[in-house]
């Protein structure tokens, strides 16, 4: 199996390095990749400047309160652009606000998952995802590990 390319679209430093070490955790091959914001993923999605070498993800880890681009902005931009749209794209945030998930839905997030707060749960989060979006699930031929 390859590893599998993932976008973490994070601003908070304290919850980069949780979800890093979540990662380092889990149970299959992965690649990690950071943008710290909104202007800054669609920047590595689109291949521009830096991030011209950047490949593309199998799957968005997206969190929505960031500086410059916030997560739903990103969403609206994403699922109406041809070449990225079918990427999965993974609410991850702390917000549990009713209107936020709803909105996240509604711009066709395909999943809303509030932060765990301890690094177990985070962990066990980890481990679900990859165990459903990468063992079980059928991502599109392009994406596929």
């Amino acid at each position: 199996m390859k590893a599998i390319d993932i976008l973490l679209v994070e601003d908070n430093a304290a919850d980069i390095l949780l979800t890093e070490e979540a990662f380092s955790e889990a149970d299959f091959p992965h690649a990690l990749h950071l943008a710290r914001d909104g202007v800054e993923a669609l920047a590595f999605l689109r291949r521009e400047g830096e991030h011209s070498g950047a490949p593309r993800p199998d799957v968005i880890l997206l969190d929505l309160n960031m500086p410059r681009m916030g997560g739903l902005e990103v969403l609206d931009v994403l699922k109406v652009d041809q070449d990225l749209r079918n990427i999965p794209i993974i609410v991850l945030t702390t917000s549990r606000a009713e209107q936020d998930i709803w909105r996240s839905y509604n711009l066709h997030a395909n999943a809303y998952i509030p932060k765990p707060v301890t690094l177990e749960e985070f962990v066990e989060v980890i481990r679900s995802l990859g165990a459903f979006w990468f063992a079980t699930a059928a991502l599109p031929p392009d994406h596929q590990p």
